[in-house]
């Protein structure tokens, strides 16, 4: 396929994505092996277009003050940890085992999605913290929250994708965080995961930027005109969008793991 036609392709899954908050590398890395790029060129290149086009949506997202910077911090070092473990353990696990877990769980997360958020939990109890931004504040239920940032980010390490089809859910259900605050909050995290990821695989010496680069221009024009259009768009409608494109992304997947 025509470089500048894959990259009227990822611009079009970056619009979708950064909408949602949810990064889409593993639609990237699906693109790039349908149209026959080898699988570990396919992880760095979609790492690094991943990078930009969430890079360009943390931007403008911040100047619309939607990252909650508090819970960025808190949530980015249990995944940085989480993350990084599984890259490192992944060796000893069944990684067709794991895709599919990892699959069925996303299905679920996708379906969550449609249910309205529980009610705010207290704050006096010893295992719930609050956090302010811009003048609102939030409930942090650490019981629920630690362990699945961290399951999540542990699996998300192993198998190579973003944590945010699991981010937006779980900031929206246990924390009432409204959609578009957990979408910006969510794509910065997305950011730092795909840059570390990026600069492991640039290490490696595993990148072609002649191949990147125009495909990154696709991601980062994408990221812009996403992001624009969150800003935009209803909660209700990103919620939905998120939940189809969840769906989407799981049973492709399920499909991989059979393949």
């Amino acid at each position: 396929m025509n470089v500048w036609i894959l990259a009227v392709v990822i611009m079009l899954i970056a619009f979708l994505m950064t909408m949602t908050g949810r990064g889409g590398g593993n639609f990237y890395v699906l693109a790039l092996v349908l149209s026959g790029v080898g699988m570990n060129i396919s992880a760095s290149t979609g790492q690094f277009i991943l990078m930009c086009s969430s890079l360009m949506a943390t931007i403008l997202f911040s100047k619309q003050k939607m990252n909650h910077w508090k819970l960025i911090i808190l949530l980015g070092i249990l995944i940085f940890v989480s993350a990084l473990s599984g890259g490192f353990l992944g060796q000893y696990f069944n990684e067709k085992w794991l895709k599919g877990i990892f699959a069925v769980v996303m299905f679920f997360a996708a379906l969550l999605m449609l249910r309205k958020p529980k009610q705010q939990i207290k704050s006096d109890r010893k295992w719930v913290i609050s956090l302010q931004s811009n003048g609102e504040e939030y409930q942090v239920n650490l019981l629920v929250t630690v362990p699945i940032v961290l399951l999540t980010g542990f699996i998300s390490g192993m198998v190579g994708v973003s944590g945010g089809s699991f981010l937006v859910p779980l900031m929206l259900l246990t924390m009432n965080i409204p959609m578009h605050i957990a979408v910006g909050t969510s794509t910065t995290l997305v950011t730092v995961s795909a840059a570390a990821g990026f600069f492991g695989h640039l290490g490696a010496g595993i990148f072609l930027p002649h191949l990147a680069i125009p495909l990154a221009i696709g991601g980062l024009i994408g990221g812009f005109l996403g992001a624009k259009m969150a800003l935009k768009s209803k909660p209700k409608n990103l919620k939905y969008l998120f939940a189809g494109t969840q769906l989407v992304a799981s049973v492709i997947m399920i499909i991989n793991v059979f393949q």
